[in-house]
């Protein structure tokens, strides 16, 4: 567990200072368009510290998991049409959350509230939370790439398997006694190997022929045979194939890509993480499955805060050979780096109280304006986005259930 700790601390105030910049992405565009931004917090829960300054009070919480900015005057007044109170004569959900916005300032004309701003400017501030994430992802994403490296599967021998597979009885691999770690292979019969890839290549294209494999051992080159042995896998869409095998294993090193690398990384990242979200129902119905099934959960479920942090424990805890202190940090600095992709594509989901919600709620109200404008109509006006309040608190309900659930599954069934 004392390995584990590195792990989960630097995935903590990662994600405490992801969120801390995520809100400062909103505060600082708010401000310098003139909108009043009452509070900005790190943390949850009971204050722990405040101050005033700039009309804004700045503090930190005792929970460690978020943050938030309150940008005052989010709801504009209802129009002179819109319907205020229900059958009863009581006011609507709606209209009781714009009185609270209302109530945020002391003029009724409510100098500096934010549903006063401009659509353009509107867009600005809500974008301007997950821009920051992108830029987090990327950065972390950059430094990996551009100075500690990727990892590369290099042409010299890691491990060799004593046997065929785990059974009581054991079948030599073919590998055993003829290639030792440390070993690297230049040539697997007639093709000349200079990566992996090529060796696997070579491989499956001898099949279980006998084949002469030349290397190099303490400086010499030598020649041995190897005959490979016909091995059913299971594939990644879980059918069963028969490939070749040796059973041997590549030295792991990292070599630094370069800048051409970098948009090619986030790309992959984030159109991975997009493919995630959008089956995110299913993937929580599977997790959940798990809890009355008791299966072994896929190392692509989705996982929580919980399984976050497991996930960096381990990669601090493990004490796998070759693997140092800066492998450590290059893992989690990507796993950091997904997180913020997270984030970043989960806040442009355009629904409230995501972000997302609110710039959609400034397009429609930009393309309104301009639509109407040139049509010589009036001006329609703000968005009025108390009206999607039901749809805010369905999904407020819907965030804490799955939070939940991912940390009971997480720590039920995590995955291993």
């Amino acid at each position: 567990m004392a390995g584990m700790l590195p792990g989960i601390l630097f995935m903590i105030v990662g994600l405490v200072l992801s969120v801390a910049i995520h809100e400062l992405g909103h505060l600082i565009p708010a401000k310098k368009f003139g909108a009043k931004v009452s509070r900005y917090f790190v943390g949850f829960g009971p204050t722990l510290w405040s101050t005033h300054k700039g009309g804004t009070e700045w503090g930190i919480k005792a929970i460690p998991l978020g943050g938030f900015v309150s940008i005052s005057g989010m709801l504009p007044p209802a129009g002179p049409h819109t319907v205020i109170t229900k059958k009863d004569g009581s006011l609507t959900l709606a209209e009781e959350a714009r009185r609270q916005s209302a109530q945020e300032f002391d003029d009724p004309a409510q100098p500096g509230a934010f549903w006063r701003l401009p659509a353009r400017l509107k867009f600005i501030v809500m974008f301007g939370g997950p821009l920051t994430n992108l830029v987090l992802s990327v950065l972390l994403l950059a430094g990996v790439t551009l100075g500690i490296g990727l990892p590369h599967a290099s042409t010299t021998i890691a491990t060799v398997a004593d046997c065929v597979d785990s059974t009581i009885s054991c079948t030599p691999a073919p590998a055993r006694d003829r290639i030792d770690p440390g070993d690297r292979i230049i040539s697997w019969g007639k093709t000349q190997v200079d990566s992996w890839q090529e060796i696997q290549q070579a491989i499956l294209a001898h099949g279980s022929e006998p084949i002469d494999v030349v290397l190099e051992r303490a400086g010499k080159k030598e020649s041995v045979e190897v005959t490979p042995v016909l091995r059913e896998f299971t594939d990644s869409s879980g059918d069963v194939i028969t490939k070749p095998y040796v059973g041997i294993g590549p030295v792991i090193d990292r070599q630094p890509g370069s800048i051409a690398d970098v948009p090619h990384q986030a790309w992959q990242m984030a159109s991975g993480t997009a493919k995630i979200l959008l089956q995110l129902p299913m993937k929580l119905w599977d997790a959940a499955s798990t809890l009355v099934t008791g299966e072994k959960r896929s190392p692509d479920s989705v996982v929580g805060l919980v399984g976050i942090a497991d996930v960096a424990g381990s990669i601090s805890a493990t004490q796998a050979q070759n693997y140092g202190f800066v492998d450590r940090l290059a893992d989690l600095c990507m796993l950091l780096a997904g997180l913020n992709m997270t984030l970043f594509i989960f806040n442009l989901i355009p629904l409230l109280p995501l972000d997302g919600g609110h710039i959609l709620g400034a397009i429609i109200e930009g393309t309104r304006r301009k639509i109407a404008f040139a049509q010589g109509k009036p001006d329609p006006g703000a968005f009025d986005t108390a009206r999607l309040l039901p749809v805010s608190y369905a999904m407020i309900m819907f965030f804490v259930f799955m939070t939940i659930l991912l940390i009971v599954v997480d720590i039920v069934n995590p995955i291993v």
